[in-house]
């Protein structure tokens, strides 16, 4: 797997250190209870859930070798809730979190 991956339209590229992973948020039109649809424009929690754009290579651990990632690009995962940095390249927002903060891996 490529440290380096291409984001957006290919234009930027952004490497991750150590463990850390660039994430794409998966936002999803809601519905409420009364059926009304409410778009993504309306101000909502922040997203729990993304896709996996890139990675760091590994935590560096004591001995020098690098701890494998548990997460590769395309992984659709979940994660806590507070922890993302938001970023935004070429106007796409996309979130930064520790490989700690992943929660789960949607299958």
């Amino acid at each position: 797997m490529s440290e380096e991956q291409k984001l957006s339209n290919g234009v930027k590229k952004i490497k991750p250190l150590h463990d850390m992973i660039v994430i794409k948020p998966i936002t999803e039109d809601e519905v409420a209870k009364s059926g009304i649809v409410l778009p993504e424009t309306v101000d909502k929690e922040k997203p729990e859930k993304g896709e996996v754009v890139a990675t760091g290579p590994g935590k560096l651990l004591e001995n020098g070798q690098r701890a494998p990632m548990g997460v590769k690009v395309g992984d659709k995962v979940m994660f806590k809730k507070y922890s993302p940095d938001e970023v935004k390249i070429d106007k796409e927002e996309f979130l930064v979190i520790s490989e700690s903060d992943v929660i789960a891996i949607i299958e």
